[in-house]
């Protein structure tokens, strides 16, 4: 098992490096992101951070599953409102586009179909029982709640740093991102909305 910092300053050096191969990562990827950059970034050498995460593999993992909690914790669901939800959604992607790019990255690199994390990963229950209980409540159409969830987090993709169509930044106008976030919001109430 890889090493804690068990010293403030360690503490310090261990969040730089979680923090430089965050960039590193999400703009590189997995297989282009290279430790050598990650290391002089971070001020810091090989030996310390493979001494905290092993290996390459294992400090994606650690900034991969850092960013699954974050959109958890700081975009958490709304089943009642999957609208809202999804324009939350919207803006954290302006916010960290970093976020959504590991993501992709791991979508590219690690698992091409399917589930992008393995079961046990998976940090969807909440979101899933919450759906649920809004298809119960009359609230959100009936249908598979995981796909429900899926076509919302879709549509609050449509303008993220990996759309096909087109990447929308945080320095765009002010009112450019009030009407995609008016017609995120309309399009996904009227998706999801029970008959």
């Amino acid at each position: 098992m890889p090493d804690q910092p068990l010293t403030s300053r360690g503490a310090v050096t261990y969040q730089r490096i979680l923090d430089v191969a965050t960039q590193e990562f999400a703009e590189h990827g997995i297989a282009g992101a290279r430790i050598e950059r990650v290391v002089a970034a971070a001020r810091t050498n090989k030996a310390q951070l493979y001494g905290y995460f092993g290996n390459k593999e294992a400090l994606f993992d650690a900034i991969f599953f850092g960013s699954l909690e974050r959109i958890v914790n700081v975009v958490p669901i709304d089943a009642a409102d999957l609208a809202d939800w999804a324009v939350r959604l919207y803006d954290e992607y302006l916010r960290r586009p970093d976020l959504i790019r590991l993501a992709t990255w791991a979508r590219l690199e690690r698992r091409p179909t399917g589930h992008l994390v393995d079961d046990p990963d998976r940090l969807d229950d909440r979101k899933l029982s919450a759906i649920a209980e809004a298809q119960a409540a009359g609230l959100v159409r009936p249908g598979d709640p995981f796909d429900v969830m899926a076509l919302v987090i879709a549509m609050s993709m449509a303008w993220s740093p990996v759309s096909n169509v087109y990447a929308a930044t945080a320095e765009e106008p002010a009112e450019v991102h009030e009407q995609r976030r008016a017609l995120l919001r309309e399009s996904v109430r009227r998706a999801v909305a029970a008959d």
